[in-house]
């Protein structure tokens, strides 16, 4: 499972500069100084994720020496200041070696060297208000997310979720995966399906695309957009299936289903199409599901949308929306068969799909909305070690 740290990095000058040298700006990994700090396996498994030489790094002090030993490649960090998440990183190579900190940082006069050092094999800046962080279950409104913090529960997957976050990481481990299965189905049949020299690929070496997106912040600025529109609170639902993007009540009852897309095209909307049909049987009172788009798609995507009973809500050409709705017979038909799951559904998943706001807090009392997503990251099998300590 991928954690996610809460790394506070404008509190203080001290950090600002931290973040000025080594993260507004790529640390060069053949300057003779530093490199002459790494033992021979850090220099290894910096050249295997960092090819080009160059790389942005982090470290924190000894206090925090037992959670960083859990840090890992592929985790995330999610960088802090002035009530605003300003940059999200995602961990490279994580290893203990004063040497290499210091010659980065000036130690801390007080707390000694940032020795707990990592890289971050990607990196975006971004700029995302503390409420965001705030509407999602099990985070309460007003916190300030003082001092480090690893999250390694079911909220990580929330903060994933919620922020847009999707690390290059977990594409990569599919990647190999995919050509494991291709090599066997290939000696299975006898069927050459691409040349084996294009399976060069292992758990411990592997290149980053020069320019890899991290974070997708269209389809959340696309919600809070709408939510503006209509003039109502920003509301999703955790489910076991997953986070939705917006829950929220309609005239005359109940409440509708949205998923944000940022794109028109029916591939977009097909997986929004299937998400909705898989929150909807976890998810209390729902009258409505409609997909959310930047602008009017063709014809046949919201006829596609309407043969599944979801409306299409588009964003018109002067910033206001607008809905092309499904039948309601099919709408009727569809969200009855979803009712009839969610009757039927085993007893351990009745309660689950309650709203959740930032205030929540995990409790005997509210056990049922507690829940697990199935999107829950596993452990990644074959995932590379790159942690060392230098003695």
């Amino acid at each position: 499972m991928v954690q996610v740290v809460i790394q506070p990095s404008f509190g203080n000058a001290d950090a600002q500069r931290h973040w000025a040298d080594t993260i507004a700006q790529e640390v060069s990994l053949i300057d003779l100084d530093l490199r002459a700090t790494f033992s021979p396996d850090q220099i290894t498994a910096l050249e295997a994720l960092h090819p080009t030489g160059r790389a942005r790094f982090w470290g924190s002090v000894s206090s925090h020496d037992t959670r960083m030993d859990g840090l890992a490649t592929g985790d995330i960090v999610l960088f802090t200041g002035k009530k605003h998440v300003r940059g999200i990183g995602e961990v490279g190579v994580s290893f203990r070696n004063a040497r290499t900190a210091d010659t980065l940082w000036t130690p801390h006069e007080d707390r000694g060297s940032y020795h707990n050092v990592y890289s971050l094999r990607s990196f975006q800046e971004t700029l995302i208000p503390y409420e965001e962080i705030w509407a999602l279950p099990g985070f309460n409104h007003g916190d300030n997310f003082m001092g480090t913090r690893f999250v390694t529960d079911e909220r990580a997957n929330y903060l994933l979720e919620g922020l847009g976050i999707h690390p290059t990481t977990d594409a990569v481990y599919e990647s190999i995966a995919e050509a494991a299965l291709e090599r066997e189905l290939t000696r299975a049949t006898g069927t050459t399906v691409i040349p084996g020299e294009a399976f060069n690929v292992s758990a411990t070496s592997y290149e980053t695309p020069a320019r890899t997106t991290l974070v997708r912040r269209s389809e959340s600025l696309l919600v809070a957009n709408y939510t503006a529109h209509l003039g109502i609170e920003h509301e999703r639902t955790s489910t076991p299936v997953g986070l939705t993007d917006l829950y929220m009540p309609v005239e005359g009852g109940g409440h509708a289903l949205v998923e944000a897309k940022s794109n028109t095209s029916r591939r977009h909307v097909r997986e929004a199409v299937g998400q909705l049909l898989d929150y909807a049987p976890h998810c209390a009172d729902v009258t409505e599901m409609a997909v959310l788009l930047p602008e009017r798609p063709d014809h046949q995507t919201i006829d596609y949308a309407h043969r599944y009973g979801i409306d299409i809500i588009y964003r018109t050409p002067t910033g206001s929306f607008d809905k092309a709705h499904a039948p309601e017979a099919t709408r009727t038909a569809i969200l009855g068969m979803a009712t009839t799951q969610q009757r039927t559904a085993p007893a351990r998943q009745q309660g689950q799909g309650k709203s959740l706001r930032g205030d929540w807090q995990p409790s005997a009392t509210r056990a049922t909305a507690h829940t697990t997503p199935a999107t829950a990251r596993a452990a990644r099998p074959g995932a590379p070690t790159t942690r060392g300590v230098e003695r």
